[in-house]
């Protein structure tokens, strides 16, 4: 509860610069150091901010990212649960996103479509963030295929919470 009243505090703006902060704390840097400089013309004065580069590979690229999938027949619907692995809570490479799904369907194939792949995203981009934590993540075939952006508007499930309150 603290947590979702510091983010609404927070503001957009905020968030997003606390989003990109983390997502560069929880990175691991073994590049050069980047030099940022910015000049003031009336004074000639410079100044100089080193700031570690982003990673060009993933730290954790050897590592599974996902545990295990299971199909489960819930009263609403058959739902896939999804367990990651403490690299797939942490991993921020971009391309981890691909690989994840990846393992995901070596799993579950049937879960190759649109809207499952949306709900993923969603989980893998956003939920692990508000609650990394969380020991699965459930995404469901029956939920309406709306887009990314409109399924993370809908906090990963479109269509409105399931019938069983999950």
């Amino acid at each position: 509860m603290l947590r979702v009243r510091w983010l609404r505090q927070l503001g957009a703006c905020g968030l997003t610069v606390a989003v990109l902060a983390l997502a560069g704390c929880a990175t691991a840097d073994r590049s050069e150091p980047v030099t940022v400089e910015s000049g003031d013309t009336t004074t000639g004065s410079t100044t100089t901010v080193t700031r570690p580069a982003r990673p060009t590979g993933d730290p954790l690229a050897g590592q599974p990212l996902i545990d295990h999938v299971e199909w489960l027949d819930d009263p609403d619907g058959r739902r896939l649960s999804i367990v990651p692995t403490q690299a797939g809570r942490t991993d921020s490479y971009g391309p981890a996103l691909d690989r994840a799904w990846s393992e995901v369907l070596a799993d579950a194939p049937d879960a190759d479509t649109p809207g499952m792949y949306d709900q993923f995203r969603c989980h893998w981009d956003w939920a692990r963030l508000v609650e990394p934590d969380k020991p699965s993540w459930n995404i469901e075939p029956w939920r309406p295929a709306v887009g990314y952006g409109a399924t993370v508007a809908a906090l990963c499930n479109p269509g409105g919470p399931d019938p069983a309150g999950r």
